[in-house]
Parts: C-alpha cells; sequence; structure tokens
C-alpha cells in the first residue's frame, strides 16, 4: 500500500488504483517526446486540438485533491497531445506519414536537396605570343610541346604554310589534352582571317575563318597654328592618318615651305570594328585642305576594282608624276640659283638645284618612276644617282652617304622607292641632299617648276566616278558649310 495523499493525508489507495495512475502518467508523458523524436527537423507528426473534457480529465487528475481522483472515471481513449504547445514553424514541404516513416527506415533526408554541381575542368587552352627569332620548332621546344606535332604542322601547306614565316607579336593559342598533346591551334593571319588546324584520326585538317569587318565614318577638323603635325593630334588623327593627311596632298602642298598660321583642314575617314569590338583606323575617304585662300580637295577613289588612289573632284589624280621633295628634310640650306658662291671652291660658280639639309643615313626617294642611268661617284657631287623618266624628264641626287641594295645602272624604279641615304660625299660642308630637276636636258628650280600630272581618269568613265563620289563630297559641303566648285 502506498500513500499519494499530501502531508497528513490518511486515506491510502489501493495498490492497483496506484499502479494504473502511474501508468497514465508515463504514457502522458512519453506522448509528445516521441513525436518530437519523429519530427524534428521535418514537418512534426499530425496533431489534433485538445479537447476541452480532455484538459478536465489531466487537470482534474493534477490538480485535485486526492479523494477527487477516487471519485474520477479512468480515461480510456486516444493519448492526448501536448505537442501543439511547442509545435515547431512549417519549414518542410507537406510529407505523409508513410513517406516520412519509410524515409527514416532508409535513412534518408526527408528535405530534397539539390546534388552540388560538378566542378569545370580546368581549360586546356594555351596562349603563346611571338617573339623575335622564333620559330615553330623553337615555340614547341620552349613550352615543352610534342615534337611530333611541330613537324606534323611544319609539313603543311596552304594556309598553314604561315607558321614557317612568324613575325614577332604572332599570337598562337593551342588547345591541348591530358597529354599535352596538341588537338587545336588557331592563328590570326591577318585582321579578317583566322587559320584553324584540328586533330583528325588521319593527321591535322586546315580551315581558315573570315570574320566580317564594319567600316564606320568618322571626321574631324583642324587648325593648324605651329605645325600639321600638332594640329592633327590636337584634331584626334593618329600619326599615320596624319602622315597619309599629308601624303595626300604632298603634290599641291609644300607642308614645309607653304604652310601658315590659321590654315585649316577636314578630314572624313572611317574606323574599322571586328565583332563590335574597334580594330583599327581605316583610310581617309575625302579632305580638305584650305591654304594661303586656297582650296585643295580630294577624295578616295578605286577604279574597276583596282588599287584606290585620290583624285580631285574633276578626276584628276592628285598624284603627280613626280613628288615635290624627295627627302624629309630639317631645312633648305641651299636654294637654286645661277650665282651662288661656291662655299668651299669661294667662288661663284652656279647651283643648279636644292639642297636639302637632313641627318645623315635619312632615305632619299625617287622623285617619280624611271630607271636609273648613273649610280656611283661623279666629282665634287661624291655618290650620285641618276634617274630618266621618260624621254623628257630627269633627276639627280648627290652627295649620299650610300646606295639602296640593287640601285645600279638599268634597274627600274617607283616613285617613292628609296635609292640611297644622305651623307657628305664629294665636295660638301655636312650631310644633304643635293636635288636637281632637268626637263629635255635644261635645269629648273626643283621648288617652282610645273610637275607633270598622272593621267586622269578617261572622259567615259567620269560619270561613274562622280556618281561614286557625290557623298563624300556632299559631306565635305556639310562640315563646312560651303561649296567648292570641282574645278580642280
Amino acid at each position: 500500500m502506498l500513500g499519494l495523499g499530501g502531508v497528513g493525508s490518511d486515506y491510502i489507495l489501493p495498490e492497483r488504483a496506484v499502479r494504473r495512475r502511474w501508468r497514465w502518467l508515463m504514457l502522458v508523458l512519453a506522448a509528445p517526446v516521441a513525436a518530437l523524436a519523429l519530427g524534428l527537423g521535418s514537418r512534426p507528426a499530425p496533431t489534433r486540438p485538445i479537447q476541452t473534457s480532455e484538459v478536465f480529465l489531466i487537470d482534474q487528475e493534477f490538480a485535485s485533491p486526492a479523494n477527487a481522483l477516487l471519485e474520477a472515471e479512468p480515461y480510456v481513449g486516444p493519448t492526448p497531445s501536448l505537442s501543439a504547445a511547442i509545435e515547431p514553424p512549417d519549414l518542410a514541404p507537406e510529407v505523409s506519414d508513410e513517406a516520412l516513416s519509410g524515409k527514416v527506415a532508409n535513412h534518408e533526408l526527408v528535405a530534397d536537396l539539390p546534388e552540388p554541381e560538378p566542378e569545370p575542368e580546368p581549360s586546356r587552352w594555351r596562349e603563346i605570343t611571338v617573339r623575335s627569332g622564333d620559330s615553330l620548332s623553337i615555340l614547341f621546344e620552349r613550352n615543352q610541346l610534342r615534337g611530333a606535332d611541330w613537324l606534323a604542322l611544319s609539313k603543311m601547306d596552304g594556309s598553314a604554310k604561315r607558321l614557317r614565316r612568324l613575325h614577332p607579336g604572332d599570337t598562337l593559342r593551342l588547345e591541348l589534352d591530358e597529354s599535352d598533346a596538341l588537338q587545336t591551334l588557331q592563328m590570326r593571319i591577318d585582321d579578317t582571317r583566322t587559320l584553324v588546324l584540328s586533330r583528325s584520326p588521319s593527321g591535322f585538317e586546315q580551315s581558315v575563318i573570315h570574320d566580317e569587318i564594319e567600316r564606320r565614318e568618322e571626321h574631324t577638323k583642324g587648325t593648324i597654328t605651329s605645325s600639321l603635325f600638332l594640329a592633327g593630334q590636337d584634331a584626334g588623327l593618329s600619326d599615320r592618318l596624319i602622315m597619309e593627311l599629308a601624303g595626300i596632298f604632298a603634290w599641291d602642298v609644300d607642308f614645309a615651305l607653304d604652310i601658315r598660321g590659321g590654315d585649316q583642314f577636314t578630314v572624313v575617314y572611317e574606323n574599322l570594328y571586328r565583332n563590335g569590338e574597334f580594330l583599327k583606323e581605316g583610310d581617309i575617304l575625302a579632305a580638305e585642305f584650305v591654304t594661303s585662300g586656297r582650296t585643295v580637295r580630294a577624295v578616295r577613289y578605286a577604279e574597276n576594282s583596282g588599287p584606290a588612289d585620290y583624285y580631285s573632284p574633276a578626276g584628276r589624280p592628285m598624284r603627280k608624276a613626280f613628288l615635290r621633295t624627295p627627302v624629309e628634310f630639317t631645312r633648305i640650306s641651299s636654294r637654286f640659283s645661277l650665282g651662288r658662291k661656291h662655299p668651299i671652291l669661294n667662288r661663284i660658280r652656279a647651283h643648279k638645284g636644292v639642297d636639302y639639309a637632313a641627318a645623315r643615313g635619312t632615305p632619299i626617294k625617287a622623285a617619280g618612276a624611271g630607271k636609273v642611268v648613273h649610280a656611283g661617284r661623279k666629282g665634287g657631287y661624291g655618290n650620285v644617282v641618276i634617274i630618266q623618266h621618260g624621254g623628257k624628264y630627269q633627276t639627280l641626287y648627290a652627295h649620299l652617304d650610300q646606295f639602296r641594295r640593287g640601285i645600279r645602272v638599268g634597274a627600274s624604279v617607283t616613285q617613292g622607292q628609296t635609292i640611297g641615304y644622305v651623307g657628305s660625299t664629294g665636295l660638301a660642308t655636312g650631310p644633304h641632299l643635293h636635288y636637281e630637276f632637268r626637263v629635255n636636258g635644261a635645269h629648273v628650280d626643283p621648288l617652282s617648276v610645273t610637275l607633270p600630272a598622272a593621267d586622269p581618269i578617261a572622259k567615259g568613265k567620269l560619270p561613274t566616278f562622280k556618281a561614286s563620289t557625290a557623298k563624300l563630297l556632299a559631306r565635305l559641303d556639310e562640315l563646312n558649310g560651303t561649296e567648292v566648285a570641282d574645278a580642280q
């Protein structure tokens, strides 16, 4: 017999009743623990609201005096749930009791977590830049690539022969396998073509990828304050475009003697883009130069898909048969004169040419196309080259330091081709070029002679020329707000 009453209680419960009450208490306490063990980390087991009668029974058993316990009927029914008071928030997806028990039995997670993505394999591409003196075999050896692959590539024909003529700055992109065997080689041939060599069961196969080049028209204007070069830079032109601009007007404007402050120029040119990215500057499409109140215009035109050249609006080529100055000089040290006193001989002696002072070794260009009739020593002239241009014109270049290789009697030269280098051989006080221009054997002043023009566009082709260049000339009119007659 066991007493469950309070202190001083004299009422003793029967032993069977005591055991029944303890079993009931253990069931009540074990139910929420089992629910938490099954549901923690996932959705708790389904619960049922506690009915008012159930609450009454629980309160009655735990809060009533001992004699009340004897009067209450024993509870028979489902185990009351206390988990509603501590139920965690519903964070997991809806899972049935059957699925939950199955997953727990199989030691699986209730929540379906995404599988981690595999890490990407490291790239097998390698980029190599060609240095001075490099060949394909040197590149393969330096980068520890297979000699057998180099040997196979070196024997290929077609566009792949470009690999035998590598230049400093060329870039090779190589794809290698796990054993560093070459799978693919890519090399840009030029701005629009890329060579691709791919391994196949029979060896390497080649193909050429052609890129489309987008041409965008640009324009700029400038005013000369000190020099064409500085004015061109201020206008945003590159050094190459400035030199191209000077070359276009070189036959009509002497940029060493004729330039004045306030002279102006307008340039319409194009920029080239590959795959939407800037590639490089293109060519000048049209240009205008205003000097000493005189306006000169030029437009780019290619006849019958031939090489492009620059023409006046009237169809006459800007390029004349002769260059005005055959060397880049620092100053004119002596002009054409029939009564000049010779600086060495100290007596009056006609100076039948123009002396251009320049640094020793400066290249000297042929003023026009022709044939070399003299290349060697000639008295006080020192080293001399004389070129015959047809039957009427002849040019002479004296005091050369040395001749360009291949310049000898009988050799044909083109306009602008280097024939020698500035020196001070013969009767000369310092390095310079003595240049003479002869017409039918008579000496004339190279600075004032009217240079013969190249052949103009044929009359029958003028309508096509004017239709092709009208848009460019209109663009110059628009930029300058004026219209220039095409009588040039």
